[in-house]
Order: C-alpha cells, then structure tokens, then sequence
C-alpha cells in the first residue's frame, strides 16, 4: 500500500478486536484505515448531528480558546481569518472577531454556501476535521491556495501514539468518522512538499504552517 501523503510505502496491521486494516507510514507517520471505512457525507452528518455543543459553555468555549492561546502568538496580528469546517458552530469565528480578526467560517455539511472562491486571508483554522477528509493532502494544498502570501495555516488534530500496541488503545480512532491519523512529522512533511515553513506544534494536536 502507497502512503496518501508522501507516496512512500506503508505497512498494514489489523485491529483484532475491530477488524479494521490500518495502514502505517513509516516515513512521514501517517496512519490511514482501508478504504470500506471510509463514510457517505450523509453518513457523517447522521453523526455529527449527535454533538450537542452549546456556545454559551464555559467548557466549549475554553476548549476553542486553549487552540487560539497556541496560534494567536505565531501568527502576528492577521486581520482576516477562515474556520474551515467550523460545524454547526460558528464560536471559533467569534472569538476570533472578539480578538479583531474578521472571522469568516464554512462547513460542507452546515454552512455550505458561506465559501468564497475569490477570497484569501490571512490566516485559517481548522479544529478537528482533518481526521475525517478522505483525501487530506489535496484538502491541505486547497487550503494554501485559499492564504495570502505570508499567511497562516492552524490545525488541531489528535497526533497518534505511533506505536501500533499504543495505537489499537487509543481513543481517537474509535470514532468511526475518524479515518485518518496524523503526527506533526505528517504535518512537517507536507509543508516541506509545498514549499512552507513549519512554524511550530504543541506536540499533541496542534500544528502552525506559514505559507511562503
């Protein structure tokens, strides 16, 4: 099997207790389920309508604010800023606006008419979608071409335990939205293919990119 991100081979083990093949890159640390995993977008949806997330809890909007406590002092001062695949909510927008960054936001499933193909900004968020994109590395270049020049690209997803023991333990990949699985070595990889500077991770589910 051929890596999704680097094209490099990868290695496949399966999970005994679900039965569901994972497939290993070695080289850039990406993780991948086979294929019949992968979800319908109706699918996804019958899901994600499960999530009860109140705007208004302590908790939700502390969860938001740990994410922009790490990006906000690697990016400068952006005025423009894009919440890709925001969901129902439109919180992470809002903090953004309450800091003075116009906060667009857009999500296929909730608020598919808000995307402006002629638009760039200066910095976009992304919390907890990459794990589920059939095909990240082009959803990642598609994000880039949407920066100005100098912009930035923030990203929250659980990095995995890459270790196949600890990986069958782990919690994330229970979800069966979640489909794919990343390090900050993926992320590395990827600016690297696209010519931009990785700024920085706080080892765990973050990741800044700077678009050259």
């Amino acid at each position: 099997m051929t890596c999704h991100i680097c094209n490099k081979p990868a290695e496949c083990f399966v999970d005994e207790k679900t039965k569901i093949t994972y497939c290993h890159c070695k080289s850039c640390e990406y993780i991948f389920k086979s294929s019949e995993c992968y979800q319908s977008i109706e699918e996804q949806k019958s899901r994600y309508d499960l999530h009860e997330n109140d705007e208004d809890h302590p908790g939700y909007r502390a969860y938001f604010q740990r994410f922009l406590n790490f990006v906000l002092p690697l990016v400068g001062t952006p005025k423009t800023a894009l919440d890709f695949g925001c969901g129902r909510s439109t919180l992470l927008a809002s903090l953004l606006e309450e800091k003075g960054v116009h906060g667009d936001y857009y999500d296929p499933l909730y608020h598919p008419a808000n995307l402006d193909n002629s638009k760039k900004y200066e910095l976009i968020v992304s919390t907890e979608v990459f794990e589920h994109l059939h095909q990240p590395k082009e959803v990642f270049y598609s994000l880039l071409e949407r920066l100005e020049d100098g912009g930035y690209l923030a990203l929250q997803t659980q990095f995995h335990p890459n270790d196949e023991t600890a990986f069958k333990k782990w919690y994330y990949h229970q979800d069966p939205t979640h489909i794919v699985f990343f390090r900050a070595k993926t992320f590395r990889v990827l600016a690297e293919m696209y010519g931009c500077e990785f700024v920085g991770d706080n080892g765990k589910n973050m990741v800044v990119i700077r678009k050259a």
